[in-house]
């Protein structure tokens, strides 16, 4: 989370509120193209879910140049995921074809050409869509290199406001769901936390029944003492209070780290981690089913959450 630099005020006047981070998938697609005399320049963005940032470039040599630039820009605004950026020019298809070819290129050309068959006898000749596609053959029809670059900065800049509001869109709807399955944490927290001492005491009605029927009929005298004293050692055994406590504070940092937005799926993943040890541990003191199936329905919870997690960047 970004805050503004006026954030305290020595004058007394009220604060700006904290500016916040979207929080974004790591999936997303977006293309943007341009049309140029000589033809249409798209630029191409799309990318799935990777722990880090991995950025791959497909492009024609006219536009390797940018490639450097073009990762800094991405790197700025893009922190996971595998990414491909694809650059495509095509030529129109009503371009005026100049009426001979580039003579003197083609001379140079074919003597060349004749070179290196005789150099490597097996050698194919080139072809005739080899020799047409030779760039300069056609005069100077394809644009600059520098006008195509220029052209392709442009639309880089578009296309990555494009796949950021796709991801931000991605990212509410995941918020959303992280958020109901949090809520359905919550509430089965509220439900238990109440059972345990009703437990505590269906077990002392349970011990000291089982204990008047062992005792025999002259000695059916209960000692309190040693009745209290197994209470309090099974009430400490299924104690829950620090666990559901720790579980509510997770659940705290889980919407703290969506509503701050950004780079939050490191962070999330490490929760998920921490909400699923409580939930063992809350299963391993389980004195009755009911608990033990509450176990088993945060776990399924959790990792509803945490599947949702793997696509947050």
């Amino acid at each position: 989370m970004k805050e503004t630099p006026n954030e305290n005020r020595p004058d007394g006047k009220q604060k700006r509120p904290p500016v916040r981070d979207a929080l974004r998938s790591m999936t997303g697609y977006a293309v943007d193209t341009s049309d140029l005399p000589a033809g249409q320049l798209s630029l191409e963005l799309r990318a799935v879910n990777s722990r880090f940032l991995d950025l791959t470039f497909r492009m024609a040599e006219d536009f390797r140049a940018l490639e450097p630039g073009f990762r800094a820009t991405i790197g700025d605004q893009v922190k996971r995921g595998k990414l491909e950026c694809r650059i495509n020019f095509t030529p129109r298809e009503d371009a005026a074809l100049p009426g001979s070819l580039n003579t003197p290129l083609l001379n140079q050309l074919q003597a060349l050409s004749r070179a290196a068959i005789d150099a490597f006898p097996g050698a194919q000749p080139l072809a005739v869509n080899e020799i047409l596609r030779w760039p300069g053959m056609l005069g100077d029809t394809a644009p600059e290199p520098q006008v195509l670059q220029v052209a392709a900065q442009t639309l880089l800049h578009s296309a990555l406001a494009q796949f950021n509001a796709s991801r931000s869109r991605e990212g509410d709807k995941l918020k959303a769901v992280i958020l109901d399955r949090v809520a359905g944490i919550r509430g089965h927290v509220e439900r238990i936390r109440p059972r345990v001492p009703e437990i505590v005491g269906a077990y002392r009605e349970k011990l000291a029944k089982r204990l008047e029927e062992l005792l025999p009929a002259d000695k059916n005298t209960l000692d309190p003492d040693r009745m209290n004293q197994e209470v309090i050692l099974f009430a400490q055994k299924i104690d829950v209070d620090e666990e559901l406590d720790r579980l509510l504070t997770h659940l705290d940092e889980v919407a703290r780290a969506l509503d701050a937005g950004g780079a939050a799926g490191k962070r999330l993943d490490f929760l998920m981690q921490e909400l699923n040890r409580e939930a063992n541990t809350l299963g391993s003191k389980s004195a009755s089913l009911e608990f033990t199936q509450t176990s088993v329905e945060l776990k399924v919870l959790i990792e509803q959450i945490r599947e949702q997690i793997q696509n947050i960047e």
